[in-house]
């Protein structure tokens, strides 16, 4: 059998190993071991790459940013920014028809601009917006399902963790991936109001109607979010300033979030070890995660697979967009089967080379940037495509009383939501690259 046949055959195995609940970090590790030992007649070599490949992994600078903005995003949830942020959107929204739903949205990216995870801003703010949903008479699946297509704009409004692995895989500037994913995700948010809009129309016993607030409440409202403006102003200020680094602006945003939580009263007692265990937590699974896929990648380079695809594509003569449409829909599968970083560990030494060598009328930089955020998005689809997308059984685990069929019917509207945003930027790639060229 040749070493490409054994990459290829490789893969399913791989996910018959995550189908079997395997852990996927361990998974990709268990696989790249054996695959390597296998086409390099014995273990010698991998266990000399599980030498330099553990201390290469866990030493990078780059990765530092990751237990960074994960604590950032565990002092903002003790700090109390979560609930100042859904009072302040609720405050102005609402009195609206779904205006409720409209607030969750809001704070959902607000609060992913000092989080930079899906599933963390999706399990916080459905502990802030459920109960008041239930309150005004939303039903149980229209309130899962916004909260679950909310939560995917912690991993696309900057900071955003999945973002900085991209940006590493890639060899590309973290800092311009975080400006390319502005539009985007601010296009994600509003998407997601004209859904909720048009779907209060279509079912107008979904949702109930709460009284407007006197416009002093609401301006107490605004006030108390400022300390989500100082830290989001801080740290993306900070960085395309040119003040500090990603990695130094993730060091600031933290220390900052944490000093608001210690004034706010979020850290007392056994907050402070609660809050770094969880970080620690976190961080060693996706470090694990990286060092799998580090594994894994490692042995599909040594069969040639990515080289032989590329040439395989190449040589059948396929438009450029044929292969970007099939990669996206593949995306889009996998969204159902794993999480977001997993896919991008996975899939982007595979698929990044393909698409690199294909022409898109754009300069290799521009392609690189466009094609991660477009990469990001999809992923974020898949996220709560029904039925297995990540954040529906975040929610559901948080709502026992609402079947996850209902979930499933109310989420299809924020699906179609999304899809049409991808449409749309792969059709006007301006979308996305158009503030990295006016700033750069």
């Amino acid at each position: 059998m040749s070493d490409f046949l054994i990459g290829l055959l490789s893969f399913p195995l791989l996910l018959l190993l995550i189908f079997l609940r395997m852990p996927i970090g361990l998974a990709m590790f268990v696989v790249g071991f054996v695959g390597l030992s296998w086409v390099t007649g014995g273990t010698v070599v991998a266990l000399a790459k599980l030498k330099s490949e553990t201390f290469s992994t866990f030493s990078s600078y780059s990765l530092s940013i990751v237990p960074l903005f994960l604590l950032m995003g565990q002092f903002a949830t003790l700090g109390g920014m979560s609930q100042a942020l859904f009072k302040a959107a609720e405050s102005f929204l609402g009195h609206l028809k779904g205006g409720v739903a409209m607030a969750a949205v809001g704070a959902c990216a607000g609060f992913g601009a000092i989080c930079g995870s899906s599933l963390a801003t999706a399990a916080t703010m459905s502990q802030v917006a459920l109960p008041e949903l239930r309150r005004y008479g939303y039903s149980g699946g229209f309130s899962t399902a916004t909260l679950a297509a909310g939560g995917t704009l912690g991993i696309l409004i900057p900071p955003s963790v999945i973002l900085v692995i991209y940006a590493i895989l890639t060899e590309q500037n973290i800092a311009k991936l975080f400006l390319a994913a502005f539009v985007p995700g601010i296009l994600a948010a509003i998407g997601y109001i004209l859904t909720i809009s048009i779907y209060v129309r279509l079912h107008p016993d979904a949702a109930g109607v709460r009284q407007p607030v006197p416009w002093p409440e609401r301006l107490r409202a605004l006030v108390d979010v400022w300390p989500v403006l100082l830290v989001f102003t801080a740290v993306v200020g900070g960085i395309y300033a040119g003040i500090f680094t990603p990695t130094e602006g993730a060091a600031v945003g933290a220390f900052g979030t944490g000093i608001i939580a210690l004034i706010n009263g979020g850290l007392r007692g056994r907050a402070w070890f609660e809050c770094f265990y969880a970080t620690a937590k976190s961080t060693a699974m996706i470090f694990f995660i990286v060092l799998g896929a580090g594994f894994y990648n490692g042995f599909l380079a040594l069969t040639q697979v990515p080289q032989e695809l590329s040439n395989w594509v190449v040589a059948q003569g396929f438009s450029a967009w044929t292969v970007l449409v099939i990669i996206l829909l593949l995306y889009l599968v996998l969204g159902c089967l794993m999480d977001s970083l997993s896919m991008i560990l996975l899939t982007i030494p595979i698929f990044f080379p393909i698409v690199s060598i294909l022409d898109f009328g754009m300069s290799t930089e521009e392609f690189a940037i466009w094609f991660g955020i477009i990469v990001l998005v999809v992923v974020e689809v898949g996220l709560i495509t029904p039925p297995v997308g990540m954040n529906l059984f975040v929610i559901n685990s948080m709502d026992r009383e609402t079947p996850i069929g209902q979930t499933y019917k109310a989420v299809m509207y924020f699906v179609a939501s999304d899809i049409l945003r991808v449409a749309l930027m792969l059709v006007f790639p301006v979308i996305t690259l158009g503030l990295l060229r006016l700033f750069y």
